[in-house]
């Protein structure tokens, strides 16, 4: 269907082009994920890509939306600077995080007009250079033959528009198209200047994303969508491809590469930041570091998942973690050798919250889902994480009362794609750890499951946190900074003293009998009390044994679990 063309570059042109590419990449997206080969041939650029700017796009339309109640409608650069941190915290995988910081880059030219309302072809050509010349300098490596290689085509062709030193007076939909075809032709060459490529018979699949990016700007401009490239395989069926990928694949990184995929949002300045760069740089590979302002993107390739997320933790404050583990099949091998991946036959998949318990879960196997205080995952979360996990049977452990419904919602969802999935009601995260520890994949998913239900109802939980405010509770009023000591979801404890508290609760659990002491330390934790706590249990139960793990930036002070 024609589109209706935008003449400059205003704030609904912004809003029009995030539409149509995406409705773009949603179209190429199981293109993209067969074609994808570099730097891991995980399957999931076009997915990647298309959830980066969905959350690009839902960001500017928030940005109407808010705009709409009042009468008014935002700024040029209100909607650029919405597309870009949508992006930014939207970004999955090494192209989507690639793809924020081609739109930051966009969005730190154009967002710099001032008052004017547009900007016009020659602001879009030295948008289109910011975004190249931004995206290359976030990666530690950059390598030609990738999405960096195009978009500095694009940005190249964009300059020589209307002719060899570029017309001034050139409009946007002139700049735009020129753009497009300069990335369209440095995409068909990527075989050539990149080995994966080559050997693979395809072209750079997050090239394949801003080729597809840059047609739906030409879209906006132009009314007109030009068409898609001819390049997309030079020896390679895309639906053979996709056949062999199957419906969700991992895969691991070429020649043995890392194992891991680690993904953060970070607060952090910029001289921590640059820090950080340096300590990721000698961890793993595909390092892009994204953002600015105090608000960062980070990306890696690594062997050692716990020491790239320690390193954001000394850099800052890192949330919304996600490791992935990379399989070890690779789709892109030789015509005719190319084995359909397989599903591993059983995964866990458990909201944790805080880094620390992250690194303990994914140690022990399973896909985690981080959720930070005030920040609980939506049920699209926990979908994409059981499809992460890549399993046939699934065991989703919530670790919070608050979350049964959307865990219950997601499971659901998985379900329907044809994924065994069993919830188990999990209301800490130290139930979760008694649930994991019984875990065996080897047995029959029904018995596993009841095992890992039975140790999970078998551990009591509490929990010793700080009172925000003056409230009502179980136990009696508390006043805010009062310490309070929470068993099984109810305050037990108001106390002063968090070490006092502590063992008031303790001694109230082990009152009723136990084996082994679980303590979860928080960050904000005093120190000492994990010490005075084990030499409690030592002193006064017989036969109880105390294990003890730090749990990071968790909400609470102390997490204890008494099985």
């Amino acid at each position: 269907m024609a589109q209706v063309p935008q003449t400059f570059f205003d704030a609904l042109a912004v809003r029009t082009w995030c539409g149509l590419a995406l409705d773009a990449l949603g179209r190429a997206r199981e293109e993209i994920d067969a074609i994808n080969v570099y730097p891991v041939a995980d399957g999931d650029t076009g997915t990647n890509l298309y959830l980066t700017l969905e959350s690009a796009a839902g960001a500017v339309e928030a940005v109407f939306a808010g705009y709409e109640t009042g009468g008014g409608r935002p700024s040029l650069g209100d909607a650029v600077h919405a597309m870009a941190h949508g992006a930014l915290i939207g970004a999955r995988g090494n192209s989507g995080t690639i793809l924020a910081q081609l739109l930051r880059g966009m969005a730190q030219v154009l967002g710099a007009e001032g008052d004017h309302a547009h900007t016009d072809g020659p602001g879009l050509r030295r948008a289109l250079r910011c975004a190249a010349d931004s995206a290359r300098q976030a990666v530690a490596h950059p390598v030609e033959g990738t999405v960096l290689t195009v978009a500095a085509a694009a940005a190249d062709a964009a300059e020589g528009a209307g002719g060899p030193q570029g017309d001034a007076s050139a409009d946007c939909g002139t700049v735009a198209r020129a753009a497009y075809e300069g990335a369209r032709a440095a995409l068909a060459a990527t075989p050539g200047q990149l080995a994966a490529l080559e050997r693979a018979g395809v072209v750079d699949a997050g090239g394949r994303g801003l080729v597809a990016v840059l047609g739906a700007l030409v879209a906006t401009f132009t009314g007109e969508t030009p068409a898609a490239p001819d390049h997309v395989h030079a020896r390679v069926d895309v639906t053979e491809a996709l056949g062999a990928l199957g419906a969700c694949p991992d895969a691991a990184a070429e020649d043995g590469g890392p194992a891991f995929e680690v993904i953060y949002l970070l607060e952090a300045d910029d001289d921590a930041v640059a820090r950080l760069r340096r300590r990721l740089d000698t961890l793993g590979d595909s390092l892009v570091v994204v953002g600015g302002d105090g608000l960062w993107n980070v990306h890696v390739h690594v062997d050692d998942a716990g020491a790239a997320v320690e390193a954001g933790v000394e850099a800052g404050r890192p949330y919304r973690i996600r490791i992935t583990h990379f399989g070890t099949g690779d789709a892109h091998t030789a015509r005719g050798e190319r084995p359909p991946r397989e599903r591993a036959q059983r995964a866990v998949v458990a909201v944790v919250p805080g880094e620390g318990l992250a690194g303990l879960y994914t140690e022990a196997g399973a896909t985690t889902v981080l959720a930070r205080p005030g920040e609980p995952p939506a049920s699209g979360e926990l979908v994409e994480a059981v499809r992460r996990a890549h399993a046939r049977e699934v065991v989703l452990l919530p670790n919070d009362p608050e979350l049964r419904h959307t865990a219950a919602a997601a499971a659901e969802q998985a379900r329907t794609e044809g994924i065994r999935v069993a919830l188990i009601p999990t209301r800490s995260a130290v139930q979760g750890i008694a649930a994991l520890a019984v875990h065996e994949p080897d047995r029959r998913f029904d018995e596993d499951v009841v095992s890992m239900t039975s140790a999970a109802g078998a551990t009591r939980y509490a929990e010793v946190t700080v009172a925000e405010r003056e409230s009502w509770t179980t136990a009696g009023i508390c006043q805010a900074g009062d310490v309070l000591g929470l068993i099984d979801g109810d305050v037990a404890v108001i106390g002063a003293d968090v070490v006092a508290t502590a063992e008031t609760v303790l001694d109230r659990m082990l009152a009723a009998g136990g084996e082994l002491v679980t303590l979860v330390l928080g960050d904000d934790a005093p120190e000492g009390v994990t010490d005075r706590l084990e030499s409690r249990v030592r002193e006064t139960y017989l036969a109880v044994d105390t294990v003890i793990y730090r749990g990071g930036r968790q909400g609470t002070l102390l997490l204890i679990g008494v099985e």
